[in-house]
């Protein structure tokens, strides 16, 4: 708001010339805000008065000091051009200005204060008092409707219902150069084991096998060409003898399943066969493999060590001539009741991934604390525990504690989430550098870590910036720094789509628009609703600034009466 001709400086001008006999006319100013508001902590004066037209007496000096209340701006020395001092020299010409700015901090007793002049003017031996004059309302607070949402961030879970594994304890072995199953061969335990595994999967509604992948070899022995050949046949053997097992099994849909994986040579299980052995020369081999590209040029240089190859031949080749029978399934967990139950009834056979996601399933406070300190006690070095325990925390307004368990997550692995959480207890406890600070390391958190630097931003002043980093959010919050930003239709649309749409404080924000569009009828109708929800707010509406305007309209006064 401006205000110009203001009769206050007007008198203040007269009685000046008063004192001294010197005629001077009225002094004509502008207010950069009338009522003055509080921006950041601190309410800022800006102040500029043009000199009448028949200027300053040559040898006068007045020294003004604005007063917001009993809080004294820095004092404003003006002089006329013969006089002495430190003032503003003013000549004898129309249209001089004087630009008066300053900031004092805020506090409550300048909500409802004045801002006035007072001051005291000199000519030579000559000094009088000019006496206090009313120049503007103070003090719109309405950045102080900040609401405490900083967002505190949860250490997510890695919790997947459902995993595939591969089941990969049986193989059938095969003498050298051969294809045939021995029947003693499908009577070892690992197959016997396979098929005890299968019959249970039948009627395990947690394992649900997708496929039977053969995958067979030959040992690196002899030609290339006709050791894929063997390799072929020995997963079709192996694909008949799993067909005749499954089929006794009765179980459906075996042959859909199965799926030969012939690869030929087995180099990579020779090298590893290698490397595990005790083979006197066995570095020698791992660098003729390494070494030489070509097959048979590698199998050539390895028959070379003839003492060595009869021990390859002895105790390695034989493992590798060989169908791996890998039953690839799916892994069902428990079921959201189930993972509930059990952690009741039995949380330690819970891993901490499905903890963590059990505490998802309820919205209850509490609860979601138990599951969380459950955690805590059973993985002792995940920091997600005793962050999660903390948020809980901060949501039950029990900060010193939240506190206390961010700074435990956050010592046991330095993370985003709870750099981010201890952002938040910095911030409303005061310290908006620190909280700065943390915030900034806690970026790579997400976007609700911008979202509480925007908190940051309201208070300091900088609004435009808060609606940036507060992004898409249709918060309290973001409609404020709109309103206090200037743009009052978006905050309307903000409110409106957010969950303050209804509540006391969101009416209260809507009746402050409505007074800043001089709208009468959008400042009433949601005063009212304010009012009734909060019967509080009448009495703040009462000396709000914002409402200045309608201080003395009927309307108005039937609502705060």
């Amino acid at each position: 708001m401006k205000k110009q001709g203001y009769k206050g400086l007007a008198a203040f001008a007269l009685a000046a010339t008063m004192l001294t006999g010197c005629k001077m006319g009225d002094l004509n100013y502008k207010l950069a805000e009338d009522p003055v508001e509080m921006h950041g902590d601190s309410v800022r004066v800006s102040i500029q008065v043009t000199v009448p037209e028949k200027g300053m007496p040559k040898k006068g000096v007045a020294v003004f000091t604005p007063m917001l209340g009993n809080k004294a701006f820095s004092p404003i020395e003006i002089k006329g051009e013969k006089a002495t001092g430190n003032g503003k020299t003013i000549a004898f010409k129309p249209g001089d200005v004087i630009k008066f700015t300053d900031v004092i901090a805020y506090s409550s007793d300048l909500e409802a204060a004045d801002l006035t002049v007072s001051g005291i003017y000199t000519k030579g031996k000559k000094e009088k008092e000019i006496p206090s004059e009313k120049i503007a309302d103070g003090t719109i607070i309405t950045p102080l409707l900040i609401q405490n949402d900083d967002k505190s961030l949860i250490g997510n879970d890695a919790f997947v219902r459902t995993t595939e594994e591969v089941y990969s304890e049986s193989q059938i072995n095969f003498s050298k150069a051969k294809s045939n199953i021995s029947s003693k061969e499908l009577k070892q335990a690992d197959v016997k084991a396979l098929t005890e595994w299968m019959t249970a999967a039948m009627v395990n509604p947690k394992v649900a096998p997708k496929s039977i992948n053969l995958v067979s070899f030959a040992s690196p022995e002899g030609e290339v060409g006709k050791n894929g050949t063997l390799a072929d046949d020995r997963a079709n053997s192996t694909k008949e003898a799993m067909t005749k097992i499954l089929a006794k099994m009765k179980y459906e849909g075996a042959d859909a399943m199965i799926k030969t994986m012939p690869k030929g040579e087995d180099w990579a299980g020779f090298k590893a066969a290698v490397n595990a052995s005790d083979l006197d020369d066995k570095a020698l081999i791992i660098r003729v493999l390494e070494m030489t590209k070509d097959p048979v040029k590698r199998e050539e240089d390895i028959k070379k060590m003839s003492k060595t190859y009869q021990r390859l031949e002895k105790d390695i080749l034989p493992s590798l001539r060989r169908t791996q029978i890998n039953v690839v399934y799916d892994k069902i967990g428990w079921s959201d009741e189930e993972l509930k139950g059990l952690s009741t009834s039995n949380p330690d056979t819970l891993t901490v991934e499905e903890l963590l996601f059990t505490a998802t399933l309820s919205d209850d406070l509490n609860e979601k604390l138990r599951l969380y300190n459950l955690v805590v006690s059973q993985y002792s070095a995940d920091w997600r525990g005793p962050n999660n325990v903390g948020a809980i925390q901060y949501m039950q307004n029990d900060m010193a504690s939240a506190k206390g368990n961010f700074e435990k997550a956050n010592s046991l692995n330095e993370n985003a989430v709870s750099l981010n959480n201890l952002g938040l207890v910095a911030r409303q406890s005061g310290d908006r550098a620190k909280a700065t600070e943390l915030f900034n390391s806690a970026l790579s958190a997400g976007s609700e870590v911008k979202y509480n630097l925007g908190l940051i931003d309201i208070q300091n002043g900088d609004y435009e910036q808060a609606i940036g980093n507060m992004g898409s959010e249709n918060t309290f919050n973001k409609a404020l720094a709109q309103v206090l930003a200037g743009d009052n239709e978006s905050a309307l649309s903000t409110l409106d789509a957010s969950a303050d749409n209804n509540t006391a404080i969101g009416y209260y924000l809507k009746a402050i628009i409505g007074a800043r569009q001089n709208n009468l009828d959008l400042l009433t109708n949601n005063l009212t609703s304010a009012i009734a929800k909060d019967s509080s707010l009448k009495s703040k509406a009462l000396k709000d600034r914002e409402f200045i305007k309608f201080f003395e309209n009927a309307a108005f006064q039937n609502l705060v009466k």
